[in-house]
């Protein structure tokens, strides 16, 4: 299983995001500096984040991205579908008929994964992140 180098970007992205303190709007050039990307290469992701609704945009000289919601209400799976999409990752069976075993199995643990995902938040990741720097002083 393989997620794209964007949803790697968009997950670092809305971490660095969530570590802002009071939430401020954050220039793509700084967002890119600090993941060592092309800010146009980001500025499409950050498309995507701002099209689902996780990020909001602002244009301008002082413009950037912040986040648009509470950083607990942003979980993983949300991030990943906005780049990934929400199509399944196991694509099978079809010759062998809807009841095909591998399929369920598949399906289930896919299941089982998006149900985690959905569970952990950018905010929790953004705490333990803060807590270990602490941690390192």
């Amino acid at each position: 299983m393989n997620y794209s180098k964007g949803t790697n970007y968009a997950l670092h992205t809305m971490l660095y995001l969530a570590t802002q303190k009071d939430n401020p709007v954050v220039g793509v050039q700084e967002l890119a500096k600090h993941q060592l990307v092309s800010p146009t290469y980001l500025s499409k992701i950050l498309t995507k984040l701002t099209k689902y609704g996780l990020v909001e945009s602002y244009s301008g000289a002082q413009g950037g991205y912040r986040l648009s919601r509470d950083k607990y209400e942003i979980s993983f799976l949300n991030i990943i579908q906005a780049i990934e999409g929400n199509t399944p990752l196991f694509k099978g069976c079809d010759s062998n008929g809807p009841g095909c075993l591998i399929e369920a199995v598949m399906k289930e643990s896919e299941k089982k994964m998006e149900e985690y995902l959905q569970l952990r938040t950018i905010g929790d990741v953004a705490d333990q992140h803060e807590q270990t720097k602490l941690e390192d002083e």
